[in-house]
């Protein structure tokens, strides 16, 4: 079992039943799934096959490519061209991922102040985004070019105060703390 499921079947579940005020503990929001995603736009296929490898050793399984839907000639666009990659992490592979982000790879960013409070959608979700995926220690060496990704948390709450406190609990390092 992944430390950190362990740790919030042990001690995060009862912390946040406290902190929110609930009776049940299945109305406790849980994290449901985490939405990797790398958009490369337009690159060689070398870079391409490279960032992918990057993507899939990062979360380890294979990503889904994304095509273009339409053309755009002002972007040299072309539909059906892959312009990104995402993959969706679930069970024990998103545990380990949190923990990993959560404990080893965000505190290997430079000058690293905490992640932003702004990432939120009201619904009880939290997107990131990093601008460098170089900070994984699974990458030996990163992809030529300093390409960003986005990591989506996406939990069980209706509420963005919940979903905060849930992060929180796992350790997840906000900005200011507001």
């Amino acid at each position: 079992m992944a430390r950190l499921k362990e740790e919030y079947d042990n001690r995060i579940v009862k912390e946040l039943e406290q902190k929110l005020g609930t009776t049940n503990k299945m109305l406790v929001p849980r994290l449901q799934k985490i939405v990797l995603n790398m958009a490369f736009g337009i690159v060689s296929k070398d870079e391409q096959k490279q960032l992918v490898d990057d993507l899939a050793a990062i979360s380890g399984q294979k990503p889904q490519l994304c095509k273009a839907k339409k053309s755009i000639s002002n972007f040299k666009l072309r539909e059906g061209m892959v312009i990104g990659a995402k993959v969706t992490l679930r069970g024990e592979r998103m545990w380990e991922f949190a923990d990993r982000l959560i404990s080893t790879a965000l505190p290997r960013i430079r000058d690293f102040r905490g992640v932003s409070n702004r990432g939120f959608d009201g619904a009880g979700n939290y997107t990131m985004g990093l601008k460098e995926h170089g900070i994984f220690p699974e990458l030996v060496e990163a992809a030529s070019g300093h390409s960003g990704m986005d990591i989506t948390f996406v939990t069980s709450s209706n509420d963005d105060k919940a979903c905060k406190e849930l992060l929180v609990s796992m350790g997840m390092p906000f900005a200011g703390r507001n």
